[in-house]
């Protein structure tokens, strides 16, 4: 389910075609391999030509930027510190984040190749704003996970809410009767996005080890399976701030050519109401240009809290929107 790791190298492509060498004209398809040469791609590269995420500036954090180093795995935007297992590193880069604003944070598995088969683990991000199931927090988003198995998995452990480092999590657990595999599922919401931890092995004591070293975990005081609204060193993050009685000014984007996408964008306000930050989820290059040239001229009614203006983070979809499929039930989880 991990797919293999992604680049873009469009500056390569456009200086192989804009830098070829001056030689003497030649005929037929000689001349046409000599002086076009195909384009070559680093190894281990793929190219991507599509929709991608970027921002509007290169300072201001986003989901997307997990870095492994010196055996520590962090995230600058969720503030998420995580000292690595001994013998574990990284493992494959994800794919690019999905239209509905699903991240893959990180790929982690044991560095000593004859053990690397022993489990993995897996960090990810559902942005709350943008997924396609009416859940309003982790916790349900977790129980539609939970309900939704395949017949050919079972149900190991039962929907719990306990704590790593400190933090409130929800945990449940299933397997593979035929593949003789389990996975250990643990989740928590930071700035409205859903963060969840799957752990996968065939041995079980293995998994209770990692679930420990969890523990090794720094987090936001924020993270809470019901909670996780951002606040304090973080924007407020707030789902359809974007509505009509709290815009003020708004420019439409001007598209250069239709496209049937769906583009997700999460935008921080600042306490004037001015549009500071840009994130695209997802977009190609010119409807990212079209949107931020739109979006820096937008204002907005400050958000309040406490009666003093802050800064507020919140979700717009351009495009296409993806229809709701799932209504979820409040949730009741025991605890631990």
């Amino acid at each position: 389910m991990i797919a293999t790791g992604f680049a873009v190298c469009l500056a390569c492509l456009a200086s192989a075609q804009n830098t070829q060498p001056q030689e003497p004209a030649l005929s037929g398809a000689e001349s046409s391999n000599t002086m076009n040469p195909p384009p070559k791609v680093p190894p281990g590269v793929i190219l991507v030509k599509g929709a991608w995420s970027s921002a509007s500036d290169s300072v201001t954090p986003v989901p997307e930027e997990s870095r492994v180093a010196n055996g520590v795995l962090s995230n600058p935007y969720f503030g998420i510190n995580f000292i690595l297992p001994s013998g574990w590193a990284k493992g494959y880069d994800g794919p690019p984040p999905s239209d509905i604003g699903r991240y893959v944070l990180a790929h982690l598995r044991a560095a000593d190749l004859h053990t690397a088969g022993m489990g993995s683990i897996l960090i990810s991000a559902q942005d709350m704003f943008f997924t396609p199931l009416l859940a309003t927090n982790a916790l349900q988003l977790v129980n539609h996970m939970k309900d939704t198995l395949q017949a050919d998995y079972k149900l190991e452990e039962p929907l719990t809410l306990t704590k790593i480092a400190g933090r409130p999590f929800t945990f449940f657990a299933y397997w593979s009767p035929v593949a003789q595999l389990h996975w250990y599922v643990v989740a928590t919401q930071i700035r409205c996005h859903a963060i969840e931890i799957v752990l996968t092995s065939r041995d079980t004591k293995l998994l209770a080890s990692l679930i420990g070293d969890l523990d090794k975990m720094t987090l936001p005081a924020e993270a809470s399976p019901t909670a996780g609204t951002g606040g304090g060193d973080f924007p407020v993050c707030m789902k359809d701030y974007a509505r009509k009685e709290n815009i003020l000014a708004k420019v439409d984007p001007v598209f250069s050519e239709p496209r049937s996408n769906s583009i997700p964008v999460r935008i921080i306000i600042d306490q004037e109401g001015k549009v500071k930050h840009i994130h695209f989820v997802s977009a190609f290059p010119e409807q990212a240009k079209a949107i931020t040239d739109a979006l820096f001229q937008w204002r907005f009614t400050p958000y309040l809290q406490n009666g003093h203006p802050v800064e507020v983070e919140t979700g717009i979809m351009f495009g296409r929107t993806p229809q709701p499929s799932t209504i979820l039930p409040t949730v009741r989880a025991t605890r631990e």
